[in-house]
């Protein structure tokens, strides 16, 4: 099959046919012929080229507490899709075998085949996901856009190192509505650098103020890696940075390690520590749920006011909604924070389409 190419969004021309892209932090300068950190772009006589450009590896409906978004469209499902590569190299990584392939494999599936398999399939969004969403940039805008037009939403699982002219873009295009922004190890410099392959976890930042800034719905996500990050200071600083510059109602999310790819040596993240992480941090914030560990009590979303448990969860589901219709508190009338609607009876589990 002929492989999918174009023209990169977001990039400069530099003499002697360099090229220095804007997609991610990273800001690549690359001479002609060869090839960006995350191996999918690549100059070609001066340009600089997607060469994964509807060149999806992955397609699966999940249900959208999968991603996790847990209070934006609750209940709804969502077309995920993804290439392959990544622009970090975390030796944790559970989808290792698709963020770290330097060849370029999928199945070729243009703008308008993705939101036509997103109504077929019945989603009310498409989620991009799995790799990370920034090196794949230029389906997820011309998707994104499609999609928008067709009344679907859009949502990325990111590690964060997107760049604001990247996240403008995107906000302009009307292509990104929602992100899940992902932390690890707290946000810890030092692990960044021993276990990503990660310079400065500055950009991180910079691309949550910019989602604030363009209006982008966030939720963060911090995975809680023993021995390597799972430091409780760490926790309390990331979680006071949110309040501060993103509000006490974000939602925050803390993820059980389990050991995949070069990490299997580490073992799971005990309970006991996520539940103790997540009472620091709810000295910042009102959300704060615990994710991996299906049939806790953490994975609730609790009303800030009454602490009565308003939306019940297991795994990826909602069980039980005890808000009413404009998302109140049924006991004592707070008002939650919802984003869009509920949707009742949805997805309990993803569903493989490639």
């Amino acid at each position: 099959m002929k492989l999918a190419m174009k023209e990169a969004y977001l990039y400069e021309q530099l003499s002697d046919n360099k090229v220095q892209c804007h997609v991610c932090a990273r800001r690549c300068v690359i001479p002609s012929q060869a090839y960006g950190f995350c191996f999918v772009r690549k100059n070609v006589d001066g340009r600089l080229y997607a060469l994964n450009y509807s060149k999806l590896c992955a397609i699966n409906v999940d249900p959208i507490g999968k991603k996790p978004l847990m209070h934006f469209n609750p209940g709804s499902s969502v077309l995920s899709i993804a290439t392959v590569s990544c622009n970090f190299r975390c030796r944790y990584c559970d989808n290792w075998a698709i963020s770290q392939e330097r060849e370029i494999i999928g199945r070729n599936v243009p703008p308008e085949k993705i939101v036509e398999m997103a109504k077929e399939n019945e989603c009310q969004g498409i989620t991009y996901t799995y790799t990370e969403p920034t090196i794949f940039v230029e389906i997820c805008h011309d998707a994104g856009r499609l999609a928008y037009e067709n009344g679907l939403f859009n949502t990325w699982v990111t590690n964060g190192y997107a760049t604001p002219e990247t996240i403008r873009f995107m906000a302009e295009a009307h292509a990104l509505q929602a992100a899940t922004v992902d932390f690890k190890g707290g946000g810890n410099p030092e692990f960044y650098k021993r276990l990503a392959a990660v310079p400065s976890v500055e950009p991180i930042y910079e691309c949550l103020r910019s989602m604030k800034k363009q209006g982008i719905y966030v939720e963060v996500t911090n995975l809680v890696v023993p021995k390597y990050g799972d430091s409780l200071d760490d926790i309390a600083n990331l979680a006071r940075w949110i309040k501060d510059n993103l509000g006490r109602e974000t939602v925050f999310h803390l993820l059980r390690f389990h050991p995949d790819y070069e990490l299997i040596d580490v073992p799971s993240t005990p309970i006991e520590t996520l539940e103790k992480a997540r009472e620091v941090a709810m000295e910042y914030l009102d959300y704060v749920l615990l994710g991996n560990v299906p049939g806790h009590s953490g994975e609730h979303t609790y009303c800030p006011s009454c602490k009565q448990a308003v939306i019940e969860r297991f795994s990826f589901s909602v069980i039980k909604w005890n808000l009413t219709q404009d998302n109140r508190c049924m006991n004592c009338g707070y008002k939650i924070p919802i984003q869009g609607r509920y949707y009742p009876g949805g997805l309990s589990y993803p569903r493989t389409i490639l």
